[in-house]
């Protein structure tokens, strides 16, 4: 055998303290995960009253997940779609003015699959001012995507994202820069 999945183990990972996840889970499930629209300052208050950094003017749809709060943090005026997954175990930055659309999944962790016990195999994620992620992409773990970048719908991020790039595909490949009209 080569995958022996009994022999599982989370390696360096540490959620926090056992009451702060399991208080966090019910918020997380009856609050975030809810198809009834909370305020949105409701959710930035509790997001920081569990350790995470939140900006101004933060818009948070419904049927969000976010695994671990306290390792996250959301500069001003960005926008988290319906139905993202911050699925952080380790640490996520999101600066401003960067939009999360409809399902989209920061992941910031993986498994070794070169090890039989399978661990963690874990990465940041930092998302530079004026990203946006488009629906149902995914940014796996350790990417940055810098300032200005654009994740197009379905498409997977395994590399940085370079700056003011527009990027579509699994795996996500450069498709031109990204260019502003005046105002």
């Amino acid at each position: 055998m080569k995958t022996d999945l009994s022999k599982f183990t989370t390696g360096d990972y540490n959620a926090g303290p056992k009451w702060k996840v399991l208080i966090w889970f019910f918020i997380n499930y009856y609050i975030f995960h809810s198809s009834f629209p909370w305020p949105y300052r409701f959710k930035a208050w509790l997001l920081r009253l569990f350790g995470a950094k939140v900006g101004k003017g933060v818009v948070f749809k419904t049927k969000i997940r976010i695994k671990n709060p306290w390792r996250l943090s959301i500069g001003d005026n960005c926008w988290i779609g319906e139905s993202v997954w911050i699925d952080n175990l380790e640490d996520v930055i999101i600066g401003q003015n960067v939009c999360l659309s409809q399902g989209a999944m920061l992941l910031t962790g993986n498994h070794d699959y070169t090890r039989i016990d399978f661990p963690y195999r874990l990465g940041k994620i930092h998302l530079e001012d004026g990203v946006w992620i488009g629906a149902k992409s995914v940014v796996c773990p350790g990417i940055t995507c810098k300032a200005n970048s654009i994740l197009t719908v379905n498409s997977v991020a395994n590399r940085q994202l370079d700056e003011s790039g527009i990027y579509a595909g699994n795996p996500a490949v450069y498709i031109r820069e990204r260019k502003f009209a005046d105002s």
